[in-house]
């Protein structure tokens, strides 16, 4: 009888997800992750500094040769672990997937972007799914991260990996776990930042659950894979709806000679029943401006339509002409035509003190105002140079901010506020500000050369 627990525990690792599960608890687990960007890079590092080996796959070439040249692209990252693990042989970035024969966890974070139509664009997770489908193997445990309309894992995901002949649940195991990160967020890391986990059976969320909690503090279990897909929706239509909500306040308040910041400000003094959302040019990053719109589309499916969430992506998404319609006024009272005009823009991160651009409403306003007859120029210190992106290609490079650059345009348009620029140096030798992000507020000179916006 005594060795009935190790006869037990020899029986449940004769199982795949035995087998596995005596992996994830040695660490000895070989983690995939697929997608090496601002969410697949940062979860990449949390699973190597956990003890576990890591190959990172992106189709990018450029990102490839950066890592195993020990460099990041991503400024928040401190490339040291890049080159302690690639030397001790714990993770290696590739673009070949042949290489996912020889890993037991794939982990997919690959962009979710919208179409020209605001429809759902999963052209990138099911090619992945499809990658994966060629080498997928008995005992290997898969997690979407990309955040996408509830029902994707079980829809999408699972029929292309099927087509391999094994089946979810028994042959391999399948789950999502939203992505949670905040980039340039100095109080929350990939590993403290609470994990929820679905499966798509009970198997797949606890090998799940087991595979992050060896990586991450906290890790949360949902009841299936829909409610994680579903609870990371609600995360962003929350920020989405609320923006939205001072957006349109913001451009009422205008009207009736209101400053909607010092409303905000107000407001917040009261300690309960109310959290302060901030009005901007529109929204950015790769969540918030995107996943409402995925939501609104599978509503459809089931014969809803989603009237809140809908009006509140056409309010933000008009965000950057009314920016524009401000600058062509406050010219227009200065008897000068936006055609024609000279503009910079100050910041094009979609956040402050990061060089994540993605969805930034900077370029939207930077394209209207091109349309407009403009004359434009950027500076962002975190971003030095613009590169063609997928609904944009402006190429141009980050001017100095100096009194002699400032001086050389007809106005400038403060779209994100990074720290450390000095906004009484930007209102003194401009001849007109837009601040759509009252950063000027602590200018206590040449208040009459800033609009709000």
């Amino acid at each position: 009888m005594a060795n009935a627990p190790v006869a037990a525990k020899e029986a449940a690792t004769k199982t795949p997800a035995g087998r596995l599960e005596a992996l994830i608890q040695e660490r000895t687990a070989h983690v995939a992750v697929i997608g090496l960007g601002y969410v697949g890079l940062p979860l990449a590092r949390a699973f190597c500094l956990a003890g576990f080996p890591v190959t990172g796959f992106d189709i990018d070439p450029g990102k490839i040769e950066s890592l195993r040249r020990g460099e990041c692209y991503i400024q928040q990252i401190d490339p040291g672990w890049i080159r302690e693990k690639s030397a001790q042989g714990r993770f290696q970035a590739t673009a070949e997937f042949r290489h996912l024969r020889q890993v037991n966890a794939v982990i997919i974070c690959v962009p979710t972007p919208l179409t020209k139509t605001f429809d759902p664009d999963l052209s990138y997770i099911e090619s992945t799914a499809r990658e994966i489908r060629k080498y997928v193997d008995r005992g290997q445990l898969i997690i979407l991260e990309s955040t996408t309309y509830p029902g994707t894992t079980e829809e999408v995901v699972k029929p292309i990996l099927e087509e391999s002949g094994l089946v979810s649940g028994r042959d391999f195991f399948l789950a999502f776990s939203p992505e949670r990160e905040d980039p340039g967020n100095k109080k929350f890391s990939t590993q403290s930042i609470p994990k929820l986990v679905g499966g798509l059976d009970e198997t797949s969320g606890r090998l799940a659950h087991k595979l992050y909690a060896s990586a991450i503090e906290s890790v949360i279990p949902v009841s299936h894979a829909k409610v994680a897909e579903a609870a990371k929706i609600l995360e962003n239509i929350y920020r989405a709806v609320n923006i939205a909500l001072v957006n349109e306040l913001k451009m009422c308040f205008d009207r009736m000679g209101i400053d909607v910041w010092e409303v905000i400000e107000a407001a917040s003094t009261k300690p309960f029943g109310f959290q302060p959302f901030y009005p901007g040019p529109g929204l950015g990053g790769h969540c918030i401006p995107i996943d409402p719109f995925y939501l609104t589309w599978k509503a459809r499916e089931y014969g809803f339509t989603t009237r809140f969430i809908e009006l509140a992506g056409e309010i933000n998404t008009s965000m950057p002409h009314y920016v524009v319609e401000k600058t062509a006024e406050a010219l227009n009272r200065r008897r000068v035509t936006l055609n024609g005009s000279r503009g910079l823009i100050i910041g094009v991160a979609y956040k402050p003190n990061v060089d994540d651009i993605r969805e930034s409403p900077a370029f939207e306003v930077m394209e209207l105002l091109k349309e407009r007859g403009a004359e434009i120029a950027y500076h962002d210190p975190c971003v030095p140079r613009l590169h063609q992106m997928r609904r944009h290609d402006i190429k141009l490079e980050s001017v100095p901010l100096n009194p002699g650059v400032l001086s050389g345009f007809d106005f400038a348009v403060i779209i994100t506020h990074h720290a450390g620029i000095d906004w009484d140096l930007v209102a003194e030798h401009s001849s007109l500000v837009i601040d759509t992000r009252n950063a000027c507020a602590g200018v206590a000179k040449h208040r009459e050369k800033i609009i709000k916006a």
